[in-house]
């Protein structure tokens, strides 16, 4: 396949949106907040919304392998956003809870996350984001079967 043809193929559009919006996504967090990177952000949100997740299924969850999210999840112990403390029945497991800081940064990269998702849907009316949402979740469906 050419380059040319590559460039017009729908999930290699897809992909470079993707991937166009989570670098700009991430240089807008960085500029106001520092270090803290999306997938960490996920991680936190994923945890605030489902606390009773366990690691494996944050990683499902947003859409990473068990390596990378232990990896995140160390780095958030390390910067203060979570606690690791030990699971009080399964030896083998620890528990994880936010601390009031990864709240706090929660609660002020919201505006932020917002902002970015405004300026990447800038332009694009609610029904072609409606057939795109319908599009979306039917390549979803048919990868599933």
């Amino acid at each position: 396949m050419t380059a040319e043809k590559l460039n017009a193929t729908f999930f290699y559009l897809l992909e470079k949106s993707i991937k166009s919006y989570r670098q700009m996504a991430q240089r807008n967090i960085s500029d106001e907040f520092g270090s803290i990177t999306v997938d960490q952000l996920l991680v936190l949100q994923t945890m605030r919304d489902q606390p009773e997740l366990t690691q494996q299924q944050i990683a499902v969850a947003v859409f990473k392998d068990f390596a990378s999210i232990t990896r995140i999840i160390d780095l958030l112990v390390r910067k203060g956003f979570l606690k690791r403390s030990d699971h009080p029945t399964d030896r083998r497991r620890f528990e994880l809870t936010i601390t009031p800081e990864g709240e706090d940064m929660l609660v002020q990269v919201r505006p932020r996350i917002l902002k970015n998702r405004r300026i990447a849907l800038e332009g694009i009316e609610e029904e072609e984001l409606a057939v795109a949402r319908k599009v979306l979740a039917r390549i979803v469906e048919n990868c599933s079967q």
